[in-house]
């Protein structure tokens, strides 16, 4: 490819009134408007008592920030993508970004609280709208994890530094998927930065497991979750929400000793990273292995929280012998180990695997940092909170907006999304009260956005 003009004979002029560079946010808008995301937030968000009219017309500047996100903004000022060429001939209420910073700095933590109840209630709405969540799947697995994000001035509200040794706000989130679609956001929650990872995970986990019966899954379900989150509230929150848990443990001396109890032929090859089959013997010849055995926890808690389930252990041969914690037995020093305490009914070689798969929650964390979170724009903690919030939903929205597209789009990061569905340039033209979006030729996703476009209620012309 090259340049078929030389310099001198290209012009370039800002003076188009009738193009856009986001036609696939005229979909996703009608799609959240299907969904009742502006009732939703006019009903629950009252911003009563802001000053200069900050807390007015809720509805319209929370649609404003989440179209502006699925566009890919990443700050206040990126909002205003949304004001260029023609996009105020197809959108009402389109406000400035100045107009949206006042309204993020008007939430007090009650208001982030109605807004986290709006966007539960559009979640919902979204998933039996467009089958989000499939709810024929026979297992859906719950995750959390937190992430803490740097931020870069001590003026910011929560900042502090945490494990990470950086200065930031630390959030945390909770997904929802099946075996075949990608994870939804079911909760949020900011905390300052040097929040703990699993500080307030009972309570998240009590609201995001409500929101997914709420959403219609009657599935079983699983909550996944890393060594931060083992305790004696994570897992009373499991069963009395009835749901089962497979939760990491960290090694230490009750896990150690219930580690060596394991005999040595209760250890199986698994498919693990560098493992071989072996046609002759019908086995994996793998440096990984796995074993289960019984094991009660919490038993320095209350009675009624001595939890007794599976003890799920792998083994990776260790390749730096000298890592080995000064203390520790032969055994821990010719192999690392890795634990989960699961009450899954599935068997030892799906359990131990299914758990490993919660690592699909940091794929969520790069899409939402790839776009929407890639800052926590404000100095107030509480306008952070609420985009947040806000940033979720615009996550769900391109994913609910991806499934009605294509298989493909489906499960594909966010960023493929935006850039083949929603960044997609158009010339308006107005003829008999009607208004046509002229569109690339030869554009290579062309059906993928027909299927959107028409599952929207949107007409084709021919």
């Amino acid at each position: 490819m090259k340049s078929s003009h030389s310099p001198s004979a290209v012009f370039a002029a800002f003076d188009e009134p009738n193009l856009i560079a986001h036609a696939g946010l005229i979909p996703v808008v009608r799609l959240a408007e299907r969904c009742d995301l502006p009732r939703l937030v006019s009903e629950k968000v009252k911003l009563t008592g802001a000053k200069n009219g900050a807390g007015t017309a809720a509805d319209a500047k929370a649609m404003s920030i989440v179209a502006g996100m699925v566009a890919g903004a990443d700050s206040i000022d990126d909002l205003d993508l949304l004001r260029h060429g023609g996009l105020p001939r197809l959108f009402g209420g389109i406000r400035a970004p100045s107009t949206l910073g006042s309204f993020l700095r008007a939430f007090t933590w009650g208001h982030v609280r109605q807004l986290q109840s709006a966007t539960r209630a559009f979640t919902c709405t979204l998933a039996a709208h467009t089958g989000l969540v499939p709810k024929t799947d026979e297992v859906a697995f719950v995750d959390i994890d937190s992430k803490v994000k740097q931020v870069y001035g001590p003026a910011k509200q929560g900042a502090s530094f945490g494990y990470t040794k950086q200065r930031g706000l630390h959030f945390q989130i909770v997904t929802v998927k099946t075996g075949t679609c990608a994870p939804v956001i079911v909760a949020t929650r900011l905390r300052k930065g040097s929040a703990g990872s699993g500080k307030g995970a009972a309570s998240l986990l009590r609201e995001a497991l409500a929101t997914v019966r709420a959403m219609g899954i009657t599935a079983q379900i699983i909550v996944r979750a890393d060594s931060a989150y083992f305790s004696h509230k994570a897992v009373d929150a499991c069963r009395t929400a009835g749901v089962r848990f497979s939760l990491a443990v960290a090694v230490k001396k009750t896990v150690r000793e219930a580690i060596v109890s394991i005999p040595e032929d209760a250890w199986t090859p698994i498919e693990y990273a560098s493992a071989v089959w072996d046609d002759e013997d019908a086995c994996w010849v793998s440096d990984a292995e796995i074993a289960e055995i019984p094991f009660t926890a919490f038993t320095s808690k209350r009675k009624q929280f001595h939890t007794t389930a599976r003890l799920i252990v792998r083994r990776v041969k260790r390749l730096n012998p000298k890592s080995v914690p000064e203390g520790q037995a032969e055994l821990f020093g010719v192999w690392r180990h890795h634990v989960i305490f699961t009450d899954s009914r599935f068997e030892l070689v799906q359990a131990e695997p299914m758990h490993r798969e919660h690592a699909v929650v940091e794929q969520v964390f790069a899409d939402l940092e790839d776009s929407a979170l890639g800052h926590l724009p404000s100095g107030k903690f509480t306008a952070n909170a609420a985009w947040l919030t806000l940033a979720a939903a615009a996550y769900n929205l391109t994913r609910a907006t991806a499934r009605l597209a294509s298989t493909f789009h489906a499960k594909a990061r966010t960023g493929t999304i935006r850039r083949h569905l929603i960044h997609v340039p158009a010339r308006i033209a107005t003829r008999a009260r009607t208004i046509t979006l002229h569109l690339p030729q030869r554009w290579c996703w062309e059906a993928d956005f027909t299927d959107l476009w028409t599952a929207t209620g949107q007409r084709l012309r021919t």
